[in-house]
């Protein structure tokens, strides 16, 4: 159970609570925080952080990290990283040959789990690969759901698999200006009635989302490093916030030396 520190587990009523200057007390979540990048070091060094209980990867964050050996990198990592489960994503656009990519790095290690997209590129649901991993128990993170209809169809596909998770972009979801609370609250209910499934509030935008997916009963939450840098932010007094924000402004206009 990861133990964060601030000064509310949940966010308080009323103006005078939320501004209120308290010492900060543990705050006791039951969300799982999973780290998502592919950078190396970053990945080591939130190895050595006793909050994070995973990790997760796609092509997209080893691309921008400068990863060009999938495999040599994937094996790398996971002898550093061989007791908390790691995911790495299939590269192809066809079932055929996302199961054998499947089969290929679900051999790589115990702790790993297979993302497969809930679709291919053309809009394919990809529910019949599901079942036939699921039969052969392979572990997978289904990844790139955005509606209630793909996590009921994954679910089902699932269920009578090994453990799976299923990765809901909560993020993405924010950014066409649509509240994600409701709906992750409602995947949640979806996949009460399995118990080899979890589910991962995938893409957060901020260090907020941690305790709304904690509030719904969300399983995991996977965090960048940007948004994980903020945890020392919880609780923190507003008042003095304000004036290190600033002190900030100031401290960069002298830098510049700007006139006027």
């Amino acid at each position: 159970m990861p133990i964060l520190y601030g000064s509310h587990a949940q966010t308080p009523s009323g103006l005078d609570h939320v501004e209120k200057s308290e010492k900060r007390a543990p705050l006791r979540l039951t969300v799982k925080i999973y780290a998502d990048g592919a950078d190396r070091p970053t990945m080591l060094e939130m190895h050595a952080n006793r909050l994070i209980a995973g990790f997760t990867t796609n092509p997209t964050l080893m691309r921008k990290s400068g990863v060009s050996d999938y495999k040599a990198f994937a094996l790398d990592i996971l002898q550093r990283i061989p007791d908390r489960p790691v995911s790495f994503e299939v590269c192809a656009d066809d079932a055929e040959e996302m199961e054998r990519q499947a089969a290929e790095i679900a051999s790589w290690g115990e702790n790993v789990l297979v993302k497969i997209p809930i679709t291919t590129t053309r809009g394919e649901f990809c529910g019949e690969l599901l079942k036939r991993l699921a039969r052969a128990g392979v572990r997978v993170n289904v990844t790139a759901l955005l509606t209630l209809q793909q996590v009921r169809q994954a679910s089902e596909c699932l269920a009578d698999g090994p453990e799976a998770k299923i990765s809901v972009f909560a993020g993405r979801i924010a950014d066409t200006g649509r509240d994600p609370v409701p709906l992750m609250a409602a995947a949640v209910e979806l996949l009460r009635p399995y118990p080899n499934l979890e589910l991962i509030w995938a893409s957060p935008r901020e260090l907020l989302n941690i305790f709304q997916a904690d509030a719904i009963g969300c399983h995991i939450i996977t965090v960048t490093s940007d948004i994980l840098k903020k945890l020392e932010l919880i609780g923190k007094d507003l008042v003095e916030y304000s004036r290190e924000t600033v002190e900030m402004f100031y401290r960069d206009a002298c830098k510049a030396g700007y006139q006027l």
